[in-house]
């Protein structure tokens, strides 16, 4: 008994060590336009890019150059049910370094409710209609209206910290509560 005691004992301490060294994040590359998940290790020409939110398997992904969103979507193994396909856009063109979070349809913690997040959009709605969100005041909804009249439409929800006075913090509330269009 003692001796395969040991042996689970020596056995879980090696598990340990080798776990550490595995990286929990899934990396993947899109060869060719195709999804293929494979190790970019040391890759000169790939790109970083990390999603969470609303897909079934976020994390950061190292892609190749002109990968869309939709294909980072599909290597994550695709959106859930409850995705808002209003509050991202799936054309657009991947950077290094972004992070995108695909915002819910449905509010998460009340898993009884039937009616959709009432939501605005950040490319179309005026100011008033802005202000309805909790976070955005009218300083806000003033600069949204600003930022989109002078630098054109938001690609991305998380572009709207672009504005002065969005920060993270901001974004953090608002960002279930906005959409593109």
């Amino acid at each position: 008994m003692v001796k395969v005691f040991a042996a689970v004992l020596i056995t879980a301490v090696i598990m340990i060590v080798v776990f550490q060294f595995i990286d929990p994040n899934v990396s993947s590359t899109v060869v060719g336009g195709n999804a293929s998940t494979t190790l970019v290790s040391g890759a000169t020409n790939s790109i970083s890019v990390s999603i969470s939110g609303e897909v079934t398997r976020p994390g950061t992904y190292i892609l190749e150059p002109n990968t869309t969103l939709g294909d980072l979507i599909s290597l994550a193994s695709g959106a859930t049910s409850n995705a808002d396909d209003a509050a991202y856009d799936t054309s657009y063109l991947l950077e290094d370094s972004l992070s995108f979070y695909i915002a819910p349809k449905y509010n998460n913690s009340d898993v009884c409710s039937m009616d959709p997040i009432v939501k605005v959009n950040i490319n179309a709605d005026d100011e008033a209609q802005l202000q309805t969100v909790s976070g955005i005041g009218s300083s806000a909804a003033k600069a949204i209206v600003s930022y989109r009249g002078s630098k054109g439409k938001f690609g991305r929800i998380e572009d709207v910290k672009k504005v002065s006075g969005i920060g993270n913090a901001t974004f953090e509330k608002i960002k279930n509560y906005i959409r593109l269009r």
